[in-house]
This record gives C-alpha cells, structure tokens and sequence, in this order.
C-alpha cells in the first residue's frame, strides 16, 4: 500500500499572541469539538490549570495529531475530548451530542457505542485469545459485529492467522493491531489514540501507523493521536499544537522536519 507524500506544511499561529486559538467550525464538519474548554487540577494554591479555555475542532473523515512539550495539556485534552475526564467549564461535542452535558449512564453508552480507544499499553485481556480480544466491546454491548466488516478488518490488519493466539503469543505489534481491530470493529465515530507507538520498534510502530491512516483514507474513519513523537505525528493529516495549556498552533500536511521546528519554536 502507498500514499502521495505531503509536498508542503503549513504551521498557523507560530507568532500569535499565547492563547490565540483557530475558529472553531460548524458541527456538520466536526467529528468532535471543544468550546472554550478549562480543565483545573487541586484547589486554592495547589491549583494547577492543565487547559485554558481550549477551543479546537477536529473533522470528520481526518487523522489527527495532537503534539505540544510535556506538561502542555495534550493527554488531558484527548481525555476530556474522549470522555475519560471531566471538565471544569466549557463544553464538548461529539457530533452534535453534548458529551459534557450526559449523566453517567449515558456517558458509558456513548463511549462503548460511538468511540474506540487504543492505547499504548495496547489494553488487552490476557485470558482471551485475538478474536475475543477484539469482539468484547460488541460482547459488552450485547451486539453481533458485521461479519463482512469484521471479516475486512482482519484481513486489513493481517490478523487472519493469529485470531486463535492469546496475547503472550503475539508480537507488539501484533498486539497493537489487535487494539486497533478492537476499536474499529464498532465503527465507531472517533478513533482516540494515545501514544499507540509509545511500546513499540521502529518497524512495528511504522505498520500501526500506515494501519491507523489507511483506516482514515479507506474508509472514512476519524483518528484522534496523541504523540510526542514527530514522526508519527508526519503521518496524519493534520498536527494541533499546545503549550501551556492552550492552542499554539496547527500543521497541515505534515512532515517530520516541520513538526520537529513547530516543536522547538514551542520548546518541546
């Protein structure tokens, strides 16, 4: 499989003003947002602001990166975005749903039903073998996966012959698309990503990667990554900058030389 190489990058708000954010856009192009988003940690001096009024968007169909130096608020923002934490003001969408308004109910709902998670430590269930590995959250759900669907995204991922295999008997990488079969299978409508090379060579991070963004071009999935790694960033469409808690900036196309300049400008 081959892609077009990026021919240029482009870095927005390089020279703005601290805080100074990119418009955010309407719903119909937003897989999902963050409007004006602040995430406080502790209480009186102990308080620490891991993200300032955040307002950033991230479209449907897209792989996104989200890069920024350590401390810069990145993991905090996939959480909130993905709803794995709470925010202390502003409001998060997932499409049109208000993903900062649900009870807990419904919040379990949307995370098992509408977004997938693959994680660094990939998160797999030691006793179950690849295939129920990737089944459990349509097992959790009570729900029966596509067969045709599930059929081409073992194929996909070339997990065909290891479905039988527990995950001691699996490579990292192996393992890695494992966790990406897992959290495709659902379809759902955000893939979050958190440094899903973090654990893995050089030549299996590579493959989980061109996995990830063949995911995006083939079939319209939306792919959310947190990464501290520029490389990996290179493989996305489009890289979102923080620092000190708020949008810096954004990158599209990608490459390694110019997210690594994005990043020293940023002192990461």
């Amino acid at each position: 499989m081959s892609w077009t190489s990026a021919q240029q990058s482009q870095w927005h708000g390089q020279h703005a003003p601290h805080g100074q954010t990119q418009p955010v856009r309407s719903s119909a192009e937003a897989a999902v947002r963050a409007h004006s988003v602040r995430k406080v940690y502790g209480r009186g001096e102990n308080q620490v602001a891991a993200l300032r009024g955040v307002d950033v968007t991230f479209d449907k169909g897209a792989f996104t990166a989200i890069m920024g130096p350590s401390g810069s608020g990145k993991s905090t923002l996939m959480h909130v975005l993905a709803g794995l934490d709470t925010v202390s003001a502003g409001q998060v969408f997932l499409g049109d749903t208000e993903v900062t308004g649900l009870n807990d109910a419904k919040l379990t709902r949307l995370r098992r039903d509408r977004i997938g998670f693959v994680f660094q430590a990939f998160n797999l269930i030691p006793a179950l073998n690849a295939k129920a590995n990737i089944e459990l959250p349509m097992t959790l759900a009570k729900r029966s996966p596509d067969q045709q669907w599930y059929d081409d995204i073992v194929q996909r991922l070339g997990l065909s012959e290891r479905l039988n295999h527990r995950p001691t008997e699996l490579s990292g990488g192996q393992q890695q698309r494992v966790a990406i079969a897992r959290a495709l299978l659902p379809r759902p409508d955000v893939v979050f990503a958190d440094e899903p090379t973090g654990n893995l060579d050089s030549t299996a991070g590579a493959e989980v990667l061109s996995m990830l963004r063949a995911s995006v071009r083939e079939t319209g999935q939306t792919v959310v990554m947190v990464t501290h790694d520029p490389v990996a960033a290179s493989y996305a469409d489009r890289v979102v900058l923080l620092a000190d808690g708020s949008i810096a900036g954004e990158l599209f196309d990608p490459t390694t030389d110019s997210v690594l300049d994005a990043l020293r400008h940023l002192g990461g």
